[in-house]
C-alpha cells in the first residue's frame, strides 16, 4: 500500500464517527425531485419576497455604482426593486449587470463578465465589458464569441463530475482527499452521489436551463442532501468537493477561450469599455499593458491589497490626460440567486453581498486616497458614463 493511501486510511479512522452508510447508486424519486428543484428558475412567492425585501438598507448612500454583479436567474426587475429599497435615497446611479459569459442589458447599458485566455502568462483571466445596450446586444460577432465561451466554460461541470466518478482519475481524487482530510468512506459517499447527479444531468440535459449546468450545480445537489443525511457529513463532503473543484479548475485547458487581445479588439469595435476584475488574483495582468479603462481594486474576494492597487493605478496615470487615465472600481460581485435560496442552503458570505454596496468606499484611509486622486464615487460615475456614451 503506498504512503498516500495509508494517509487517507488514517484520516478515515480518525473520522470514523461520521462515516456514512453508503447510499444506493439507483436514482430515486427523491433524486428526481431534488434535481428538478435545484435546476428550476421558477420563483415562489416566498422566494420573490426574499429577493425584493432586503434585511439591511443604506439610506445615507447617495450614489450607487455597480458594474460587477450577477443576476443569474433572478429577473432584472426584481433586482432593481431590491436595489431601490437598499438605497432609498440614491440620487445618482450607474448599474450594469455582468452575467458570466452572457450579455445582459439593464436600461441604457449592457454588460458581461467574459472568460479569456492571456497567452502572455498562460492563464485564464476575466474582463468586465460594458457598452450601450443597443450596440452590445446587437453585436453579432461578440455574441458569437460569448456563446462559444459560455458553452466551453460549461464543460468544466462534466470534467468535475468525471474526476470524481472515473476510476482513472483516482490520483487526483486522492490528492483532494489528502488536502481536505477526507476519509475513504466519505470519498465513496461523494462518488455515489456524484454518479447519480451525472446520470440525472444526462437524463434531463435537454430540459435543463443552460445557465444551471455549471459547477455550482454539484454544490446545490449536495446541500440538498441535508434532507437525507447528517449536516456535519454534508459539510465535510462540500469541503472535499471544493478541493476536487480547485484541482479541476487548475487543470482545465484555457486554450479554447478567446485570447485577451481578440476580446479587447472586438469589444472596442462595438464601443465597449473594459474593466479588469479581481486583479489581485491575476497579478501579471497589471504588467501586461492591456487596453482597458480601469481596474477593480476591491471585491469581497479581493480586498487585501486595495490601497496598493490604487497607488499602482495612479502611477500608471502619471502623464496621462483625464480622458486617458485609468479608473479605479469597486466590485460587490453579488450573486442574486443566493437571495432566493432556502436559508439552509445559502452561502452566508455570498448571501450577504448587495448590488451597489461596497464598504471600502467608506473606509477612511481608502476614502482619503480616492479623494486625493479625484476618484470619488460621484465623479467616477460621471466619467465612466461619459466614456460609455462616447
Amino acid at each position: 500500500m503506498d504512503i498516500s493511501r495509508k494517509a487517507v486510511l488514517r484520516i478515515d479512522d480518525q473520522l470514523s464517527f461520521i462515516a456514512p452508510d453508503q447510499p444506493s447508486p439507483e436514482i430515486t424519486d427523491w433524486d428526481e425531485r431534488a434535481y428538478a428543484e435545484i435546476t428550476s428558475t421558477d420563483l415562489s412567492p416566498v422566494q420573490i419576497g426574499a429577493v425584493v425585501n432586503p434585511i439591511n438598507i443604506h439610506p445615507r448612500q447617495k450614489e450607487v455604482l455597480a458594474v460587477h454583479w450577477h443576476p443569474e436567474y433572478i429577473p432584472l426587475e426584481l433586482a432593481e426593486e431590491r436595489l431601490h429599497k437598499v438605497f432609498p435615497n440614491a440620487e445618482r446611479e450607474l448599474v450594469i449587470p455582468t452575467q458570466h459569459n452572457i450579455a445582459m442589458a439593464l436600461g441604457a447599458f449592457a454588460g458581461v463578465e467574459m472568460d479569456c485566455y492571456a497567452p502572455e502568462f498562460d492563464q485564464k483571466i476575466q474582463l468586465l465589458i460594458h457598452a450601450e445596450s443597443t450596440r452590445l446586444m446587437r453585436a453579432e460577432r461578440m455574441q458569437s464569441m460569448l456563446a462559444h465561451t459560455f458553452k466551453y466554460r460549461s464543460t468544466q461541470l462534466y470534467q468535475y463530475l468525471e474526476t470524481i466518478v472515473d476510476p482513472s482519475k483516482e490520483d487526483m481524487l486522492q490528492k483532494a482527499a489528502l488536502q481536505t482530510g477526507a476519509g475513504r468512506s466519505l470519498v465513496q459517499f461523494v462518488r455515489v452521489y456524484a454518479a447519480k447527479l451525472r446520470e440525472l444531468i444526462i437524463r434531463h440535459e435537454r430540459d435543463t436551463p443552460p445557465f444551471m449546468l455549471r459547477n455550482k450545480l454539484v454544490e446545490s445537489y449536495f446541500r440538498k442532501l441535508r434532507e437525507l443525511h447528517d449536516g456535519k457529513l454534508i459539510k465535510r463532503a462540500l469541503v472535499f468537493l471544493k478541493g476536487v473543484k480547485s484541482l479541476v479548475k487548475a487543470g482545465f485547458s484555457n486554450r479554447y477561450f478567446f485570447q485577451v487581445q481578440e476580446v479587447l479588439e472586438e469589444a472596442r469595435a462595438v464601443g465597449a469599455r473594459i474593466v479588469v476584475p479581481h486583479p489581485e488574483q491575476f497579478w501579471p495582468v497589471l504588467l501586461a499593458g492591456y487596453d482597458v479603462d480601469g481596474y477593480e481594486v476591491w471585491n469581497p474576494q479581493s480586498r487585501r491589497y486595495t490601497e496598493m492597487l490604487i497607488d499602482y493605478v495612479m502611477r500608471q496615470n502619471e502623464g496621462r490626460s483625464v480622458d486617458e487615465r485609468m479608473l479605479v472600481f469597486m466590485g460587490d460581485d453579488t450573486h442574486m440567486s443566493e437571495k432566493a435560496l432556502d436559508l439552509r442552503y445559502q452561502d452566508p458570505e455570498k448571501a450577504g453581498r448587495e448590488v451597489g454596496y461596497q464598504p471600502a468606499w467608506d473606509d477612511p484611509a481608502i476614502k482619503a486616497k480616492m479623494r486625493a486622486f479625484g476618484l470619488e464615487r460621484a465623479a467616477l460615475i460621471e466619467e465612466y458614463e461619459s466614456r460609455l456614451r462616447g
